[in-house]
């Protein structure tokens, strides 16, 4: 009997008949002997229904109570598919982050999980119940309810089989694994039958939408087996276990198939147009300036990406440029214009219609000239690089937001990533 995690996102659970889909698809696991915990998402959009009721309510909202409101939408997908599973049959109840308890820290909006209590849910196991938990949701010290962020049901997901010694986290989505790219731009995009926890902390930090950062992180330390899938298969497609999704494995595992993933050059080309640029004009330029920009935006808990100083100017100052999340935008504004005096910069413009474009693959280490071909690819079609950011296996510039589409489809061939026929 093994113990399984199986996490459905939002357009998996987008209505009733696809939530009665998913009843049908964890019930097959149950006959098949196998103890099984759910984590859902909240209904494909709901999340930024409620976003947007918080902002109407005020910009500068209380993230208590902004937690209180988006937790919502998983709470209703986990009871509805609760009682899907047990109108065919299947004994199952929803657990609610504070009912485990999902213990978290109380950074509100973007809390982190400390630890998992299992007592309850083992005994709901151990009966027989399908265990439907909310994700994205805890619950901090003086049970405040609590988030963990866009995307944060992926870390739950995570979080539960690590904490379960579950053997695997199935994460059921739209797409059936990993691809080289994002398919609905480039039809041509090949599905990865693997990708190095490395290279997947890297796509994901940089926009590829298939799993979220956090919990690739917190897979590669617990060492827990994920897979990609898709749960958009029919009732008689295979079991979990030998759909050709995408294995997301260690360094210790699979060492042959690894070695065969060092011989890329590249492995994907990802896009995320949630970045908002912010350029400080005539900032001074002495010693601790730029310290005086990025200290009161980390004390906000605000994450700073891509930053570029420009030449300083003959009256003895520099222009700061670098990218914020788009959701952060107005924060930063906020702290920024309270911090105008201490940074003394002259002006400040930001730009929303901008997007990051990123190369990631493992080959860099080995292989030179990555830079150089998505500079030279990018120039050829007129894109223009404003910003550009480097790791050992990763290559970031920032452009027009109106280029994205064309800027992924001429890379993602530059670096023959294309398939000879359509996925």
């Amino acid at each position: 009997m093994a113990r399984i995690v199986m996490k459905f996102g939002g357009t998996s659970m987008a209505g009733i008949e696809r939530i009665r889909a998913v009843a049908a698809r964890v019930k097959r696991e149950v006959e098949a002997g196998n103890q099984v915990a759910v984590v859902v998402s909240a209904m494909a959009g709901e999340t930024d229904r409620l976003v947007g009721f918080c902002r109407e309510a005020s910009s500068l909202y209380d993230p208590r109570e902004y937690d209180v409101v988006v937790s919502s939408g998983e709470q209703v997908t986990s009871g509805l598919l609760a009682i899907a599973l047990q109108a065919i049959g299947v004994p199952a109840r929803s657990w609610l982050g504070w009912q485990l308890p999902i213990h978290t820290s109380d950074a509100f909006s973007r809390a982190r999980i400390g630890t998992i209590d299992t007592a309850a849910l083992d005994e709901s196991l151990m009966r027989g119940e399908v265990a439907v938990i909310p994700g994205f949701q805890g619950v901090a010290d003086g049970d405040r309810i609590t988030t963990l962020g866009r995307g944060g049901s992926d870390t739950s997901a995570v979080a539960v089989a690590a904490a379960m010694k579950a053997e695997r986290c199935d994460i059921y989505t739209d797409v059936d694994g990993v691809y080289t790219t994002d398919p609905r731009i480039v039809p041509r995009a090949r599905k990865l039958a693997r990708v190095t926890y490395e290279e997947m902390l890297e796509l994901a930090s940089v926009g590829a939408k298939v799993l979220q950062t956090r919990s690739v992180g917190l897979a590669m330390k617990e060492q827990v087996r994920v897979q990609v899938l898709s749960s958009f298969t029919g009732e008689d497609a295979p079991m979990a276990d030998t759909l050709p999704g995408t294995m997301i494995v260690g360094e210790n595992e699979l060492w042959e198939e690894i070695a065969d993933v060092e011989r890329q050059l590249i492995t994907g080309i990802a896009h995320d147009k949630n970045e908002a640029k912010i350029t400080l004009a005539s900032v001074p330029d002495k010693p601790g300036a730029v310290a005086s920009i990025f200290a009161p935006l980390a004390d906000a808990g605000i994450n700073v990406d891509m930053i570029v100083q420009n030449v300083a100017h003959s009256t003895g100052s520099t222009d700061v440029t670098f990218t914020v999340p788009a959701a952060d935008l107005p924060r930063s504004l906020d702290v920024l214009g309270q911090a105008k005096a201490t940074i003394g910069y002259e002006k400040l413009v930001h730009d929303t219609r901008v997007a990051k474009i990123s190369v990631v693959g493992v080959g860099m280490r080995s292989h030179a000239g990555v830079a150089s071909t998505m500079f030279t690819t990018l120039g050829e079609r007129g894109i223009n690089i404003q910003a550009i950011t480097t790791s050992e296996i990763k290559v970031s510039v920032l452009i027009e937001e109106d280029y994205t589409e064309l800027a992924v489809r001429v890379l993602h061939t530059a670096y023959g990533l294309d398939a000879e026929v359509a996925a």
